[in-house]
């Protein structure tokens, strides 16, 4: 059966409207397309720095690490390896500083009469308790206090960190009560249950400072 001329007509503008309408429609899912994947890009470098902030958040959390130059300072100043002064620290005090109930003070925990001792082996005559507080001295003293034990015990870290723990007349007589016996102090021969913690707690933190903070300690 032939179309009439209306019909014609309505199927001719139908084809009309449909071809204008097809464009437009092409080409949204492109402009979509874009949109998206720039909206993706921005979500993941925004993902990224707020995973890296609280990365950040969670180190220091878990391994602070502060007064970094004056750790770099001292550990050059007494040849030692800065990760080692910083494992202390986060032993004694994990970088927040205070007094003790025995009086040791500051970031390393540092006895006054120790300190007066080794400021008059270091010749600092000006030196005052209150001295202590401050992390650059504190810090030094430490410091000193650690090239002292290293080299009392010829370079041997884990006796070192015991003496600076238990004091260094314990740690000689533990090694020479075991010498004596044919063996060599071992962390778990040593008596004081807290002082074996206490070396085991440094040690470990000294390779964790090595691993996650060799920057800024000036150890790559």
């Amino acid at each position: 059966m032939n179309a009439g001329p209306s019909h014609s007509l309505a199927r001719a503008r139908s084809s009309r409207g449909n071809t204008r309408s097809s464009t437009p429609r092409g080409a949204h899912p492109q402009r979509k397309g874009l949109t998206g994947l720039l909206a993706f890009v921005l979500c993941a470098l925004a993902l990224g720095v707020v995973l890296s902030s609280l990365s950040h958040v969670v180190q220091q959390a878990t391994l602070p690490l502060r007064d970094v130059n004056v750790i770099r300072q001292q550990a050059a100043e007494k040849h030692l390896d800065p990760a080692l002064i910083a494992a202390v620290i986060y032993a004694e005090t994990k970088f927040d500083p205070r007094r003790s109930p025995a009086g040791a003070e500051g970031l390393m925990q540092i006895l006054p009469s120790t300190a007066h001792f080794l400021a008059g082996m270091s010749g600092g005559v000006s030196f005052t308790t209150r001295d202590l507080a401050t992390p650059a001295i504190n810090v030094a003293y430490g410091s000193y206090y650690l090239r002292y034990l290293l080299d009392h015990y010829q370079g041997n870290e884990m006796q070192a960190v015991a003496a600076y723990n238990a004091g260094l007349a314990n740690v000689d007589k533990w090694i020479a009560k075991d010498h004596a016996e044919g063996q060599q102090l071992t962390i778990g021969a040593i008596p004081f249950p807290e002082t074996r913690a206490y070396v085991q707690r440094v040690l470990l933190a000294q390779r964790a400072y090595r691993s996650v903070y060799p920057r800024q300690l000036g150890l790559d």
